[in-house]
């Protein structure tokens, strides 16, 4: 059933190469985004704080499986997932965000982390069908219909 040119899904090699070097920054994004909620969860300081202190734990929890998931996707493909804090700060979409404790400014770095995330996985899932690769299509898609109401959930907090 496999041969040369082929994965071990039988997805062809060559094509899958550009997914999953953009696999291998998503996850660098999703990386840098979970040190930031970890700092928010961490620091975030006022009145808002028995919210928010509960409600960043809970994304970073997210996190954590989302980051697993998007590695065992790029062994799937037949690569390798950077898994070095300095390749993923060569390879994020997302800056690093220190020493931030004012709630609303936390909430802020979550909705700009999670517009990041949106926009990254949708060059992904684009790259992916383009390549026939629908199972990382779906992947990224479940993933941007959970943050796009992550996103309108926050902003409603901001007011």
């Amino acid at each position: 059933m496999s041969n040369n040119a082929t994965n071990q899904i039988g997805l062809e090699k060559a094509d899958m190469s550009e997914v999953i070097n953009k696999l291998n920054s998503l996850l660098s994004s999703y990386h840098m985004f979970y040190i930031n909620v970890r700092g928010y969860h961490w620091n975030v300081k006022g009145e808002h704080f028995f919210t928010l202190h509960p409600q960043f734990e809970e994304l970073y929890t997210n996190l954590q499986v989302e980051i697993d998931e998007i590695a065992e996707r790029i062994l799937t493909l037949g690569g390798t997932p950077l898994h070095a804090y300095s390749d993923f700060a060569q390879h994020t979409s997302i800056s690093e965000d220190k020493n931030v404790k004012d709630g609303n400014a936390c909430v802020k770095g979550v909705v700009t982390g999670l517009q990041s995330l949106i926009e990254e996985q949708r060059e992904v899932s684009a790259l992916a069908e383009k390549a026939e690769d629908q199972g990382t299509a779906d992947l990224v898609d479940e993933y941007v219909q959970q943050q796009e109401k992550l996103i309108w959930m926050y902003n409603a907090f901001l007011g």
